[in-house]
C-alpha cells in the first residue's frame, strides 16, 4: 500500500480534505484531528484516527446528545464499531472507504475523447479539472488537493448524462498525473460504494471503512 499504516493514510486524508473544501488546518487531538469547516450544516469535523473509534469513552465524548448542531464525526471504522454508543440527535452519513495509490512520476494526463475538452486550473496546491462535452456542459469534474509528498482526490463527479463514457476513468488519471507533476509519491481518497469498484481497478488499495456521523 501507499501507506504504512491506516493512520499514516487518514492523517493525510484529513489535511488533504482541509486543503480541497478551504477549511481551517486541521488542530491535533489526542484522538485524532479537529477541522474548522464554518458551514450552517458543517461546523466542525473531527477525524478520529484508527484504533480510537473502539475508545468508548473517546466516541462517547464526541457524540453526545448535547453536541452543536452541524458537528460532523469521521471514524476510520465500519458503522457497527460505534453505533452502540451513539446518542440520540445523531445520522449517519453515506458508507464510505478510505483509499490510496502510490503514484507513477511518469504518469501523463490521457486524451480527451473526441467531443470534449479538458480545462483545469491550480491556485495554492489545489488543482481542479473539468471536462466539458461539445455543447459546453459538464461532463466530469474532479479535484487534488496536494500537501507535500501526499495528494487527496476530493469530489470527483460524473454528469450522469454522460455516464458510461469513460470520463470517471479520465478524470482519475488526469488527477493522479498532476499530483505527481507537482511532487506528490502517494494519494489518499474518501469513496462511495460507487466509486469503490472503479477506483479498484485503477489500482486504488481500501484501507478500511470510513464512517461519518453528524448531529442534526
Amino acid at each position: 500500500m501507499a501507506f504504512a499504516t491506516t493512520t499514516d493514510a487518514v492523517r493525510a486524508w484529513a489535511e488533504g480534505w482541509a486543503l480541497s473544501r478551504g477549511t481551517a488546518d486541521p488542530v491535533p487531538q489526542p484522538w485524532g484531528v479537529t477541522i474548522d469547516i464554518g458551514l450552517p450544516k458543517a461546523v466542525t469535523r473531527h477525524v478520529l484516527f484508527d484504533g480510537y473509534a473502539s475508545d468508548e469513552a473517546t466516541v462517547r465524548k464526541l457524540v453526545r446528545a448535547d453536541a452543536a448542531p452541524g458537528t460532523w464525526v469521521k471514524f476510520v471504522e465500519p458503522p457497527e464499531t460505534v453505533a452502540p454508543w451513539m446518542a440520540e440527535g445523531w445520522e449517519y452519513d453515506a458508507a464510505g472507504h478510505l483509499m490510496s495509490l502510490a503514484l507513477t512520476p511518469e504518469a501523463t494526463a490521457p486524451e480527451v475523447p473526441t467531443g470534449y475538452t479538458r480545462r483545469s486550473w491550480t491556485r495554492a496546491g489545489l488543482t481542479r479539472v473539468v471536462v466539458l462535452a461539445a455543447d459546453g456542459s459538464l461532463g466530469v469534474r474532479g479535484q487534488v488537493a496536494v500537501t507535500g509528498r501526499t495528494a487527496v482526490v476530493d469530489q470527483v463527479e460524473t454528469n450522469p448524462v454522460h455516464q458510461r463514457r469513460g470520463l470517471g476513468t479520465l478524470m482519475m488519471r488526469t488527477l493522479q498525473a498532476y499530483a505527481a507533476e507537482q511532487g506528490a509519491q502517494d494519494c489518499v481518497l474518501g469513496a462511495t460504494d460507487d466509486g469503490l469498484a472503479l477506483y479498484a481497478t485503477l489500482g486504488w488499495q481500501r484501507h478500511s471503512a470510513l464512517t461519518g456521523v453528524f448531529r442534526t
